[in-house]
């Protein structure tokens, strides 16, 4: 659960921006340390995501990591409190709005890109998934 800045009241992955000179993949874990307190031994990447919000003229390109092995018991902290759900019971309804449209890929494995609009209301007005071979 996202506790606090953007996306805040939604359950959401783990992650942040770039620090100067870090690759996406040191990021990806530092920010993983940072915000549940574990170490990430093995990851793979998984997608790129690139967002778009009606009337904001910034692009927001989210690369997406799942984690296979990490060391440590997740903790809440300042801005991040993690929790376990069982795949069938996946918090849709609390997370945003295409997180369903590219879940499925996420879950069995597939590599993929995607790019999603929103309204101002941050609903998905458009969307594209490409299945990557």
């Amino acid at each position: 659960m996202k506790k606090r800045g953007f996306g805040a009241g939604r359950f959401n992955g783990f992650g942040g921006k770039l620090k100067v000179g870090e690759t996406v993949e040191v990021a990806a874990r530092r920010e993983v340390f940072e915000e549940a307190g574990i170490n990430v031994k093995s990851m793979s990447k998984v997608a790129v995501i690139e967002f778009e919000f009606q009337g904001n003229p910034e692009l927001l390109e989210v690369h997406l990591f799942k984690i296979h092995e990490f060391s440590g018991e997740p903790q809440e902290g300042e801005e991040m409190r993690p929790q376990w759900f069982f795949v069938d019971e996946i918090p849709f309804r609390q997370m945003w709005s295409d997180d369903p449209y590219w879940f499925p890929y996420f879950l069995t494995d597939r590599q993929f890109s995607a790019r999603f609009l929103f309204d101002k209301e941050e609903k998905v007005l458009d969307y594209h998934i490409t299945e990557k071979k």
